[in-house]
């Protein structure tokens, strides 16, 4: 199978999510979400333990990546946390299905959006520091 087969095979699956919609919360099959980020993880651990440092920051990335872990983030900040009906910092609270769904879809989308900050170091410089 060609890679471009093989693409548009899992394309087909939704693989990765739907391109358009937000997911049906209610369809969502959490057992093998989790499944799939509780063994991500053990890979990360794995790696890590066996000192393999350029594989655990290539599967750090996918984890940022993986739409199963926004999908059990999500639903582990609007469902299970008791601060879930607590505004968060945008302002929006995430109470019903439809809300989660698209909350999931928006973060999954557009959490890429902000470049990374480049690496130079700040100095923060007071009055008692430098006797001034």
């Amino acid at each position: 199978m060609t890679a471009y087969a093989f693409a548009l095979a899992m394309a087909a699956l939704g693989v990765n999510g739907p391109e358009d919609a937000a997911p049906d919360w209610d369809a969502i099959n959490w057992r093998t979400h989790e499944d799939h980020v509780r063994r991500l993880r053990q890979r990360i651990f794995k790696a890590t333990k066996d000192g393999d440092l350029k594989k655990v920051r290539n599967l750090q990335k996918l984890m940022l990546r993986s739409r199963s872990n926004t999908l059990v983030s999500v639903r582990q900040v609007t469902q299970r946390n008791a601060g879930r009906k607590t505004a968060g910092v945008d302002g929006e609270v995430a109470l019903t299905y439809r809300d989660r769904g698209e909350l999931a879809e928006r973060l999954h989308r557009h959490a890429w959006g902000f470049p990374p900050r480049s690496g130079h170091q700040f100095v923060l410089l007071c009055g008692e520091c430098h006797g001034s």
